[in-house]
C-alpha cells in the first residue's frame, strides 16, 4: 500500500479542495456543530533573525484529576486558587510553535485535527490568520506523539495535511508507538492513543526523518532528551545569533504547578518519576540560562521565562 507521501500530489490538492466549503464555519470561528473555537495567532517575537509565532489550536477540556493525581487534592486546590486558575476543571491552551527562519518554515507539532476534541483542532484556521498555507510548511518535528499533538497530521482522505513539509521525530518515541507490542502496556483508557498514533505514523510510513535526542536535527534547532511525559519526548532548543528559545512541548504542562512544584507528579506523565526529573532539569537550565520558552499549554500564547525563586520557580509571561 503506498504512503500518503507516494501519492500524486495534484490529487491531494484538488481533494482539498472540496473540503473547503465545510471549512467556512470553522473560519468564521465555528465547529459545523455549531460550538465557538478560538483561533488566534500571536504577534510574531523576533528571535535574533528568526520570527517566532505561537499558533492556538483550541484547547483540551480535561479533569482536575489529572493534574497532581499523587498530591492530596486539597492541596492541588489550594495552589490553584491562590493562582488564579480554575477549581473545577482544567482547559489548558493548545500553543503550537511555527519558527520562520526566512527560507523555511518550522512547524513544531501539528494540533489535534478533527478527531481528538471538539474544543481543538484550529491550527489551521491560526496559520491562515498569519497568511501561511499547510503547502507553505517546509519542517514538520514532533516533540511526541500524543493526540494533541500529532493528530493533526492526516485530512479527512488520510493525506498529510503539510504535504510538502519533511516531517521529523526522535527514534524512541517512534519506536514506542509503532510497535504493535505497545498496546499490552497501555493502560485501558489510552489505548485510543496508542491506536490513534500507529494509524497516523503507519500512514506516514518511511516519508519520516528520525533522529536521536541531543543532537542538531535542523540547522540552530537542537533536540533535549525530556522523556517521561512519554518514552521518547523530546523539546528542542532553537538558536539564532546569541538567542535561544526553547520549545518545551509537554515537558513543562502548567503554568503554575509545574513551576512551584515541578516534583509533583502529573497525570499525563506516562512514567511520572522520569518526567518530573526532566521537568526539574528543563526548568533549571532555562532560569539559569534566561532564555525564553514556548510552553504548548501555557496559559496565553505560552511565550514567556522561567525565573527562580528559592527551590521553586515561576513563568513570566511575555
Amino acid at each position: 500500500m503506498k504512503s500518503g507521501y507516494e501519492r500524486s500530489r495534484t490529487v491531494v490538492l484538488a481533494r482539498r479542495q472540496l473540503l473547503k466549503a465545510g471549512a467556512v464555519l470553522a473560519a468564521a470561528g465555528f465547529l459545523p456543530g455549531g460550538l465557538p473555537r478560538a483561533a488566534f495567532a500571536s504577534e510574531p517575537v523576533a528571535l535574533g533573525e528568526m520570527k517566532v509565532h505561537s499558533l492556538s489550536d483550541g484547547n483540551l477540556v480535561l479533569p482536575l484529576s489529572m493534574l497532581a493525581p499523587d498530591t492530596p487534592q486539597a492541596e492541588v486546590t489550594a495552589l490553584l486558587e491562590a493562582n488564579g486558575f480554575s477549581t473545577t476543571g482544567h482547559e489548558p491552551p493548545c500553543n503550537v510553535t511555527l519558527i520562520d527562519t526566512g527560507e523555511s518554515k518550522i512547524l513544531f507539532d501539528v494540533g489535534s485535527g478533527a478527531s481528538f476534541m471538539p474544543s481543538a483542532g484550529a491550527l489551521l484556521e491560526s496559520l491562515d490568520a498569519i497568511s501561511v498555507s499547510a503547502e507553505d510548511i517546509t519542517h514538520v518535528v514532533f516533540t511526541h506523539a500524543h493526540p494533541d499533538h500529532l493528530w493533526g497530521l492526516l485530512d479527512e482522505f488520510d493525506e498529510p495535511v503539510f504535504a510538502n513539509a519533511t516531517h521529523m521525530m526522535g527514534e524512541a518515541e517512534h519506536a514506542f508507538w509503532t510497535d504493535p507490542q505497545t498496546a499490552a502496556k497501555m493502560p485501558e483508557d489510552r489505548l485510543a492513543f496508542f491506536a490513534g498514533a500507529k494509524r497516523n505514523l503507519d500512514t506516514l510510513g518511511d516519508a519520516i526523518e528520525l533522529f536521536k535526542p541531543e543532537t542538531e536535527v535542523l540547522p540552530g534547532v537542537f533536540a533535549i532528551d525530556t522523556s517521561g511525559h512519554t518514552p521518547g519526548h523530546v523539546s528542542f532548543e532553537v538558536r539564532s545569533g546569541s538567542e535561544s528559545l526553547i520549545v518545551t512541548g509537554d515537558a513543562i504542562s502548567h503554568s503554575a504547578i509545574s513551576f512551584l512544584h515541578p516534583d509533583w507528579h502529573s497525570g499525563s506523565d506516562q512514567d511520572r518519576d522520569a518526567g518530573a526529573k526532566s521537568r526539574a532539569m528543563l526548568l533549571d537550565r532555562l532560569a539559569n540560562e534566561k532564555m525564553m520558552m514556548l510552553g504548548y499549554h501555557l496559559v496565553g500564547n505560552g511565550i514567556g521565562r522561567t525565573e527562580k525563586s528559592g527551590n521553586a520557580y515561576r513563568f513570566v509571561q511575555a
